[in-house]
């Protein structure tokens, strides 16, 4: 696979990161950012960010022609380093929400047009009586899409139900949830149930989490907060604190994507594992999907 050249930049002016649609919260936490140099120059930035209890891998992607966001799946579950064996890509992020007993998805998948996983199928998942009140939200909640609106490439978040707009017909689609922005709806897509104080994916409690988000200009912001190697037992981001960093980051829409073990970010020259062990070394785990930017 060929390899597409990082270029670092050891330091990044504040104006710089106010272009790039940053807003730190205070001008004093380092920075790193590498920038993808495709032709012509509107380029990817790849910005590393210290957080408190975390480090943010981000991806801002500019909205033009020249670059797109596809998710892919595999048959079995495979490293973000062999989805990319595969696939030629700039960056590849975990997605979608799968069983790794039977490493079935629990997420809808649509690809080219055609849906290639319906979580309907995974019997685990139908089957299990303690999720039995919950299918119905389960099988409802958001997704990213990509639409085709004539000639023109549209991204948005969805609930699964919802129709495209007119005029417009979904190319791609990979399910996982809850929305974060405007508003987190853990409740509403049956994550979280407060009377039964259920809540499947810790939302308050610090964790490795992936994310992607949509700006009001178009670009994409994928995200993905690993956890310090130093901190293995109380590091990462919750979904609140997830929430509050996409929208200092410029964008208006967003979603959680799949967490814990699963997130991980692969870039050419270095790949990224959000959970770590107890010893502080990185659990590079298996997913059933990813996100793909690739140039267009």
């Amino acid at each position: 696979m060929g390899k597409i050249k990082l270029s670092v930049l050891a330091i990044v002016s504040l104006g710089m990161l106010f272009w790039l649609g940053v807003r730190f919260s205070s001008p004093s936490i380092p920075s790193a950012v590498r920038t993808v140099t495709p032709s012509p120059p509107k380029s990817i930035h790849y910005i590393e960010r210290n957080l408190p209890q975390g480090i943010a891998h981000i991806l801002w992607i500019p909205a033009n022609k020249q670059f797109l966001v596809t998710p892919a799946l595999s048959t079995k579950v495979r490293t973000v380093e062999e989805f990319a064996k595969k696939h030629r890509a700039i960056a590849i992020f975990n997605a979608g929400f799968f069983d790794p007993v039977n490493q079935k998805s629990t997420s809808y998948i649509v690809v080219g047009g055609q849906l290639v996983a319906d979580p309907k199928d995974n019997e685990r998942l139908v089957n299990n009586p303690k999720l039995k009140p919950y299918l119905n939200l389960i099988f409802n909640r958001s997704e990213f899409r990509r639409y085709l609106c004539g000639q023109t490439t549209r991204y948005s978040i969805a609930l699964h139900n919802e129709s495209p707009p007119a005029d417009c017909h979904t190319v791609d689609a990979i399910g996982a949830g809850p929305r974060l922005l405007p508003q987190i709806t853990s409740m509403q897509e049956g994550f979280v149930n407060n009377a039964l104080e259920r809540d499947t994916l810790g939302s308050k409690q610090p964790n490795a989490r992936t994310a992607f988000g949509i700006t009001y200009d178009g670009s994409i912001i994928l995200v993905m907060v690993a956890q310090k190697p130093s901190q293995p037992n109380n590091s990462g981001i919750s979904l609140p604190q997830l929430a509050d960093l996409m929208k200092s980051l410029g964008a208006s829409e967003a979603m959680n994507l799949d967490g814990g073990s699963s997130s991980s970010l692969y870039l050419p020259e270095e790949t990224f594992y959000g959970k770590v062990d107890q010893q502080g070394n990185p659990i590079k785990r298996p997913v059933k999907s990813v996100l793909l930017v690739q140039q267009n």
